[in-house]
C-alpha cells in the first residue's frame, strides 16, 4: 500500500503502516551517523540536553556528499542501520518515531520500536542519487565538527521508503525470506 505521510511523524500515522507498505515522507527529517548517535547517548548518560527533540522525529542514517551547484545536497543514500543500534532503543524510548537506513535491525531495537509505537523504513542503498532530489533544504543544526556526520535538518518532499518493521514487530526482511523461499 502507498501512503503518503508527513514528518514529524504522528502516533497515528505510525499505527497504520505495514511492513511492506511503500511510504513518501514530506515534511523536516534530520540525519544523524555513528559519531553523531554516540554523541547524543553520551549527552543522554551525562543528563546533558539533546541537539534535537526526539519526540515524533524521525532520524535517517545518512553521511551527504557534497552538494552540486543549484542544489542543497549531493548524494544522499542510506548507511547501515545496524551501527546505530545500541544507540536506538534510549532515543525511542524518548519519542523518536521513525528511523531510514538500510539492513536488519537487532531485536533490542524491534523490542523498542514495539514498545513505543515507531516504525523502521529503508530507503534503497545506491539510490542516493535519485533520493537526493527529495531533498528540498539541507542545513547542518548539531556537531558540525563532525562533517558529513553532522546532524542536519532536512527538508523533504515525498521522499520514497518501505516499512521494514512496523510497530508491531513484523519485519519484513524475515516475513520477504519466507513469503520467496522455495519448499
Amino acid at each position: 500500500m502507498d501512503q503518503y505521510i508527513n514528518a514529524p511523524l504522528s502516533k497515528e500515522d505510525a499505527a497504520k503502516m505495514k511492513a511492506g507498505d511503500y511510504v513518501y515522507i514530506t515534511g523536516t527529517i534530520y540525519t544523524a551517523r555513528d559519531a553523531a548517535h554516540k554523541r547524543m547517548y553520551e549527552a543522554l548518560q551525562n543528563d546533558r540536553p539533546l541537539p534535537i527533540e526526539m519526540e515524533g522525529n524521525v532520524i535517517y542514517y545518512m553521511g551527504p556528499s557534497p552538494a552540486r551547484e543549484g542544489r542543497p545536497i549531493g548524494s544522499a543514500g542510506p548507511t547501515t542501520a545496524s551501527r546505530m543500534d545500541k544507540y536506538a532503543p534510549s532515543l525511542l524510548d524518548l519519542g523518536l518515531r521513525g528511523m531510514i537506513g538500510k539492513g536488519k535491525r537487532s531485536e533490542a531495537v524491534k523490542d523498542a520500536i514495539v514498545k513505543n509505537g515507531a516504525v523502521y523504513f529503508a530507503a534503497v542503498g545506491g539510490a542516493g542519487a535519485l533520493l537526493s532530489k527529495s531533498i528540498l533544504k539541507s542545513e547542518v543544526i548539531a556537531y558540525d565538527d563532525l562533517g558529513t556526520e553532522a546532524i542536519r535538518r532536512l527538508e523533504v518532499k515525498d521522499f520514497p521508503v518501505i516499512v521494514v518493521i512496523d510497530k508491531d514487530g513484523n519485519d519484513l526482511y524475515e516475513t520477504a525470506v519466507k513469503a520467496y523461499r522455495k519448499e
